[in-house]
């Protein structure tokens, strides 16, 4: 058997406990309520009214001749393709969305999905997360989706606990210093 597929190590370190934990399994799709009323009414905006409304311009192309060269036909029948595979993703997503309300763990200082993690690095920098679903988190707004690396190192952790981050290239020590979740 040739060497290309054989496991062998080439540091004697044992890694496992460097690794992220496994993701966790069943494949749902978490979101809190919030973010699955964001869905729905994208959805609903774009059935009742974007759609109609390039259905209606493009009807309004096709009575217009030579199909080949209208640019308010092409332009609308590609931005209806668009639409419709952004509805088809939309349905998949609410279809298979568990929601979480993360009120219900209000005054616990474990961290479940939804809560708000204050933490500080190695390096002394405080930060701020909250567990969201994958479909919207947004970074810029402090919000980490549950399968990324932070979440995944921070869940079911609790406050004052020391964690071990794996990041690309070093692991860093985290501490929680405070958990919280909405008000029910």
């Amino acid at each position: 058997m040739s060497k290309a597929f054989t496991k062998e190590s080439d540091d004697s370190n044992n890694d496992d406990e460097l690794q992220l934990p496994p993701l966790p399994p069943g494949g749902k799709n978490y979101i809190t309520p919030q973010g699955f009323a964001t869905l729905r009414a994208e959805l609903r905006e774009l059935v009742e009214v974007e759609r109609p409304k390039i259905v209606e311009a493009v009807h309004w192309a096709a009575k217009n001749g030579d199909r080949s060269e209208n640019g308010d036909y092409l332009y609308g029948k590609k931005r209806l393709r668009e639409i419709d595979r952004r509805i088809r993703f939309l349905i998949k997503r609410l279809e298979i969305a568990v929601v979480a309300d993360p009120a219900v763990h209000h005054g616990h200082t474990q961290i479940f999905f939804g809560a708000t993690v204050i933490y500080v690095d190695d390096e002394g920098v405080e930060r701020s997360v909250k567990i969201v679903g994958i479909d919207e988190a947004n970074s810029a707004a402090g919000e980490v989706s549950w399968v990324s690396p932070i979440a995944r190192t921070l869940l079911k952790a609790y406050e004052g606990d020391v964690l071990k981050l794996v990041m690309p290239g070093r692991v860093s020590e985290v501490e929680v210093l405070k958990v919280s979740y909405p008000a029910p």
